[in-house]
């Protein structure tokens, strides 16, 4: 199981750390998200010591592939991202679009039992297209997004963009790194990221805002999304499809946000290559998570 989880860190953190498909969508393909939010959740509830060991145990081995697989595609899918948007994104579109049926054909019984709940989808597709349309752009926000000028303003913003955007990464949808296009920060955030590795501690204020936020949010969202899977369960599967339905509009006006913003996908930059290589890779995660589970 070691090799398996460690895995499943790395396909998480390409998913987390470039706009498109969340860790979370990822980890609902391969099918362990239950595992995901339950052990985190085990370990900030009154659970027993065992329950607290395995737990730790499960996000360790996640933990290490997430940090290989992060830093890795930091380094090199990030770039790509910078050079080949259009590409990406289309790569992207093609991951979320080939990863719906295979989350209905997971969720069929429970989301056929209260078609009701429709209107779950409807408001994650609106939340996602509205964020994206209201685009808090750094200049808009007063705010300079240069890793080299901290601010107290500045820290504050990006503690508050690291809670939504962990939030995010979490629930399958959406992705965090998608949230941070909109908010103006993924470039600065990379950007910092790359230059910390470099042993330039200049962007180190600027990145431990980030992280605070990040902690502050995954634990108290994971806290949420694991009480609604129980209880809530129906309903948030159909807020989950409106949301990645609605990170498709994310994806295509993803090129706008860029620090050198650009065109948004059209069908004149759109890759239809890159797009069935997204639902490819998709079709191999279900189909190497359907060989582990023989």
């Amino acid at each position: 199981m070691l090799i398996l989880n460690i895995i499943r860190g790395i396909c998480m953190a390409f998913a987390d750390s470039v706009p498109g498909v969340s860790g979370g969508t990822v980890a609902f393909v391969m099918g362990f998200y239950s595992d995901f939010i339950q052990s985190i959740n085990a370990l900030t509830s009154k659970s027993s010591n065992t329950e607290k060991k395995n737990a730790l145990n499960f996000l360790f081995k996640l933990g290490i592939g997430w940090i290989g697989g992060f830093i890795l595609s930091v380094l090199c899918i990030a770039s790509l991202f910078e050079t080949h948007i259009y590409n990406i994104s289309s790569l992207f579109l093609g991951f979320i679009i080939f990863s719906l049926p295979i989350i209905y054909k997971e969720e069929k019984e429970i989301v056929s039992k209260h078609l009701n709940h429709f209107v779950y989808s409807i408001i994650g597709f609106l939340v996602v297209v509205l964020i994206t349309y209201f685009n808090p752009t750094s200049q808009d926000a007063g705010i300079s997004m240069s890793i080299n000028h901290f601010s107290v303003g500045m820290g504050v913003y990006v503690f508050i963009a690291g809670m939504i955007a962990i939030s995010a990464m979490v629930l399958p949808g959406i992705s965090g790194s998608t949230l941070l296009l909109i908010f103006g920060l993924y470039a600065p955030i990379i950007t910092g990221i790359k230059t910390l590795l470099g042993l330039d501690f200049s962007p180190l204020p600027l990145l431990i805002c980030f992280g605070l936020g990040v902690i502050v949010g995954i634990f108290s969202t994971v806290r949420i999304i694991g009480k609604l899977l129980i209880t809530k369960r129906s309903q948030l599967i159909y807020l989950i499809f409106g949301l990645m339905i609605g990170s498709l509009y994310a994806v295509i006006m993803g090129p706008t946000t860029l620090e050198i913003p650009q065109a948004p996908m059209s069908f004149s930059n759109f890759s239809i290559i890159f797009f069935f290589l997204g639902g490819a890779i998709i079709w191999g995660l279900e189909k190497f998570k359907t060989v582990l589970q023989k």
